[in-house]
């Protein structure tokens, strides 16, 4: 399975502060935004990244992430001339994707909770379907909701309806099988003059090779579409971390633990980072002073210990 991160638009509703970077580019806390969707397709065990922005923005995020090295991925980069929804994003991707299945992020979308790894794991081994998921909010109108039947099979899905059939709104996580190009070529502009993401995801359920799995208690999904929407965000980060000690969505860990990069390739990226909480974090996962669990109900570990050179 491949991965795609989308990035671009012009994020006005942050203005003035993206008026000269790309929102996904702006700090979440203690490190930029596109860490985040990032961190969840590496979770994902996905290795293989498109990152999809701007004409202006694309070289930003190269100059930030390189083509992957010190996440042990492969990163490549192409560019959205104009937003035109989410649908766009498997055509201008048609060739990065080939003939893989493919899971998208929107690259402002935080996600956070036990057993998320798990999740994500099994969305991408689902295997000749769509897997989708569902978060509850106040606010449907805002979203994609997808309304479910009494044994909780969904059964509809709308694009920012005004009478919502339910609370549970689609996130900015995706998992399609190849079928997905060819759905997306498929798509006629809405009302908005975008392709949406909505009509793809309703071409599968209609089809009943839509899987929607519901995010319940323990989980967090947060964008940060809005200066108090990205504040609230931060907060939340910073909340975690202080009480927890840890660092969410920190790329090399996650790399590290999935013995993609060495412990010397760890602590390089540590060393880059200096005295900051982010590095001295990477140093204290190399020292496996971090406790670990893959799984709900797994039992845990203490990161890595050995210290081969991949």
């Amino acid at each position: 399975m491949k991965g795609i991160i989308l990035a671009g638009g012009s994020a006005t509703r942050l203005y003035p502060l993206t008026t000269v970077t790309s929102k996904q580019l702006l700090p979440l806390y203690d490190k930029p935004m596109i860490y985040y969707p990032l961190s969840m397709l590496m979770l994902a065990g996905i290795r293989e990244i498109l990152i999809i922005s701007t004409p202006t923005d694309t070289p930003k995020f190269e100059g930030l992430l390189g083509h992957g090295e010190k996440f042990g991925i492969k990163l490549s980069y192409a560019v959205q001339e104009e937003p035109k929804g989410l649908g766009q994003a498997f055509i201008i991707g048609e060739e990065f994707i080939g003939d893989d299945s493919v899971a998208m992020v929107l690259g402002d979308n935080l996600f956070y909770g036990n057993g998320l790894g798990h999740m994500l794991r099994s969305a991408a081994n689902n295997e000749g379907r769509a897997t989708i998921f569902g978060y509850y909010v106040d606010n449907p109108s805002d979203f994609g909701v997808v309304e479910f039947n009494r044994d909780g099979i969904p059964v509809s899905i709308e694009e920012k309806p005004k009478k919502p059939k339910s609370n549970y709104a689609v996130t900015g996580m995706y998992f399609y099988d190849n079928r997905v190009v060819d759905f997306a070529k498929k798509l006629i502009p809405s009302e908005r003059g975008e392709y949406e993401i909505t009509d793809i995801n309703r071409m599968y359920l209609e089809l009943g090779d839509l899987d929607v799995q519901l995010m319940g208690r323990g989980f967090a999904w947060l964008d940060t579409g809005t200066v108090d929407a990205l504040l609230d965000a931060a907060n939340f980060v910073r909340t975690v971390e202080q009480f927890q000690g840890i660092i969410i969505s920190a790329p090399e860990e996650i790399a590290y633990n999935m013995r993609w990069i060495s412990k010397r390739k760890l602590l390089e990226s540590a060393q880059m980072y200096g005295k900051s909480n982010y590095g001295e974090h990477l140093k204290r996962v190399a020292s496996g002073k971090i406790l670990y669990s893959k799984n709900v109900g797994e039992r845990p570990y203490w990161g890595r210990d050995d210290d081969e050179d991949e």
